[in-house]
């Protein structure tokens, strides 16, 4: 088995698609639905990690600390960047460790769903699976995770795309014709 075959990406190649942003940001509802059009496998890293510990999130949190957390979710990210045709919604903090935004870089492309904290705030503020909000103020919780993670979700990112309003459909729509129009202008620097 060839592991280099992921230098070139011929015309209809199975290229893995990785969605990164804030919690809220519709990085599952996205992924899901693009990976259906795109006819690839989905994976939710935070649903592998729980999958593979046989608990929620928020346990993992109270007993091994973020840090703790980070190191598991490295190793599922590890795993998934390793295959094939899929398309990955990975956690909102995900893109904190070097190694794992040069791993996404490296083996797909990356698609920063941007959102303001206000919205990310509406859409997550009766989740009570999401460790980081349970806080005294989930807004200016969510305003300083968008301070400290936006540049690195940009700078990650080939395609960066504001949700706005969208609706799921609109949203994935368009996000399949920015990668089609990317897809071109790539070819085409190539010949």
């Amino acid at each position: 088995m060839s592991q280099h075959h992921s230098e070139q990406h011929p015309a209809g190649n199975p290229q893995n698609i990785f969605l990164v942003g804030l919690m809220g940001a519709g990085k599952t509802s996205v992924g899901r639905m693009l990976a259906k059009r795109l006819n690839k496998d989905f994976y939710d890293a935070d649903a592998e990690i729980e999958r593979a510990t046989g608990v929620k999130i928020p346990v993992i949190f109270d007993i091994e600390g973020e840090s703790g957390f980070r190191a598991r979710e490295e190793k599922v990210i590890e795993r998934l960047t390793a295959m094939h045709d899929i398309v990955l919604a990975t956690g909102g903090g995900a893109i904190l460790l070097p190694a794992t935004r040069a791993r996404l870089k490296q083996h797909g492309r990356v698609i920063y769903l941007r959102a303001t904290p206000e919205d990310l705030w509406k859409r997550t503020r009766r989740d009570r699976n999401r460790p980081l909000l349970q806080t005294a103020n989930p807004l200016a919780k969510l305003k300083e995770l968008h301070a400290l993670r936006d540049p690195l979700y940009s700078e990650v990112a080939d395609l960066v795309v504001d949700t706005g309003a969208q609706s799921v459909g609109t949203l994935t729509t368009h996000i399949q014709q920015l990668l089609m129009n990317l897809e071109q202008s790539i070819s085409r620097n190539q010949v």
